[in-house]
């Protein structure tokens, strides 16, 4: 069976544009069909926004890549329309354990909560997620959609001026060029577009190398994710074991950092290390091998003019905490519905400024956890290591030394707490529901009710009245009508009223919360609506 990442998905075409006398404009050309860029695309697709995708290859990623994938991307992945068979064709784990030599000393839940449509995490080779979203961008097109995949298509100069961007194109059939109003860069961490715009990142790389193989074998680990520190098969390092599906397995394996990485790449080398660690009998074959070196960095600024950058071309995280690919789809899903209100004419320019300090502080935060856990994992002096393996002893037995336990956190997804955009909040609501926050999934009526939420603004009440639409400022906001009395579990009341016995609730397009009130004040909503565009 040919695999898909052998397979051309959006194979080379000509276009149009490349006969044209004029370089042809286009509201938004994203550069880059990974995960984030293709989740870009489709927002915007979905938003009416024309978007065309320009990529040098014509198939999804080679290797599993990112693997991880947690609840906020699934929630917006549904959001975006993509097919739930995604979600099936993962595996779906919760639990993770932690390893200090050859004794378990800690286990976690990541989703200990009922009342949640989608699990903490699925795990899901690369090439397979972005099969899903390519199948969703042709479905798009197939519907009319504006939206365009270029294959075999790469980007070889970029001209950013005060009013857009123009692009030259390098094709099969030789060079074009083409304008954009906006320019997405999705293209990676070793961005050709931020090169070319004379752009770097600020941050920390650090002295270690971890070796990543994916195994496909037989195995009857449970599904959870393990992860060693100081284990009997990989002495003084750290280890990772993922399932995956289609029976292959993801392993990292701490090396250090004066290597070859050539020579540690090669089958005659790695072989040993995972016979050393799963044991001499069992019987695998490697699918992908690659070694990369931590690196906690970002640019200084997302927004260039009309060039936005999101993923990995903006922000670096280390592996551990699967902080990569989540953080870049949580970009697209806060940029896609500024740039829609910008392109419309709904909402000034300076709006997107908002996308660069949200975006930014999330890149923070992921930063900052992603060098804490580095720091655990590789431990940089004698004083250091000694505080860690006494952290992992003790937490063996009480259960104050846990919550020091780094082997990495997981990605959640980032509040944005006391930037801009936020409108007022209420006493007496619950603090994970306030303004900054994206809305937290509850059962109401028949299903669920981020399912609830469309891709606009929206104002949710929870036994409270108001009018059933608002149109302020040219923007259309509907209402959302709810009662406690929808979900007899108490999980709706637990997440959003607290003490307060109504609520009201501004939802932001990527399902943020704007603003809330404990009973609706149009006034109040309107102002709340206004700065939530960046009109204040």
């Amino acid at each position: 069976m040919t695999r898909i990442f052998e397979t051309p998905l959006y194979p080379y075409s000509r276009s149009p544009d490349q006969d044209a006398a004029q370089p042809v404009r286009h509201p938004v050309v994203v550069v880059g069909a990974g995960p984030v860029g293709l989740c870009a695309a489709i927002d915007l697709a979905m938003k009416d926004v024309p978007v065309v995708v320009l990529d040098d290859n014509d198939k999804v990623s080679f290797g599993s890549r990112a693997i991880c994938f947690s609840k906020r991307t699934l929630e917006i992945l549904d959001r975006l329309g993509v097919d739930p068979g995604l979600v099936d064709k993962g595996v779906t784990w919760n639990l993770g354990k932690v390893f200090f030599g050859d004794r378990q000393v800690y286990g976690f839940n990541l989703l200990p909560e009922a009342g949640h449509r989608r699990p903490a995490f699925i795990n899901l080779q690369q090439y397979h997620f972005e099969k899903y979203l390519v199948d969703r961008v042709l479905d798009l097109a197939a519907q009319g959609k504006p939206i365009e995949i270029r294959g075999g298509s790469r980007v070889t100069a970029v001209d950013s001026r005060g009013d857009g961007v123009t692009l030259s194109v390098e094709t099969p059939d030789g060079p074009y060029r083409l304008a954009a109003d906006w320019l997405v860069a999705c293209d990676g961490a070793n961005s050709p577009i931020r090169a070319m715009l004379g752009l770097d990142f600020v941050g920390r790389v650090f002295e270690d190398n971890f070796l990543i193989a994916d195994v496909v074998m037989e195995a009857d680990f449970p599904t959870e994710r393990w992860f060693w520190f100081d284990p009997p098969f990989n002495k003084g390092q750290s280890a990772l074991l993922h399932k995956q599906p289609d029976g292959v397995w993801r392993i990292d394996l701490q090396l250090g950092w004066n290597i070859d990485k050539d020579v540690e790449k090669k089958p005659e080398n790695v072989i040993p290390r995972l016979k050393a660690m799963l044991g001499e009998d069992v019987a695998f074959e490697l699918e992908w091998v690659s070694i990369y070196t931590f690196q906690c960095r970002r640019m200084e600024r997302f927004r260039h003019g009309h060039v936005l950058f999101a993923g990995d071309s903006a922000h670096q995280v280390s592996p551990f905490g699967a902080r990569g690919a989540n953080s870049g789809i949580q970009d697209t899903d806060n940029l896609a519905w500024k740039l829609k209100l910008v392109i419309d004419g709904a909402a000034p320019a300076s709006l997107l400024d908002s996308y660069d300090a949200e975006r930014v502080h999330g890149a923070d935060e992921n930063i900052l956890n992603s060098s804490r856990s580095t720091d655990f994992i590789t431990p940089k002096s004698e004083t250091s290591r000694l505080f860690r393996d006494a952290v992992l002893d003790l937490s063996e037995r009480y259960a104050f030394a846990r919550p020091l336990v780094n082997s990495g956190r997981l990605s959640v997804p980032c509040a944005y707490d006391g930037l801009p955009l936020n409108g007022p909040d209420a006493e007496g609501l619950p603090g994970r529901t306030r303004p900054g926050t994206p809305a937290a999934d509850a059962p109401v009526r028949d299903g669920w009710l981020l399912d609830s939420l469309n891709g606009g603004f929206r104002l949710m009440t929870i036994d409270a009245d108001a009018p059933d639409r608002l149109e302020i400022g040219g923007i259309a906001v509907e209402r959302l009508a709810l009662s406690a009395a929808d979900d007899p579990g108490g999980m709706l009341a637990e997440r959003y009223l607290g003490d307060a016995t109504s609520a009201v609730y501004l939802i932001r397009p990527d399902q943020h919360v704007a603003a809330r009130w404990t009973a609706f004040d149009e006034a109040a909503v309107a102002a709340a609506l206004v700065r939530a565009t960046g009109r204040s």
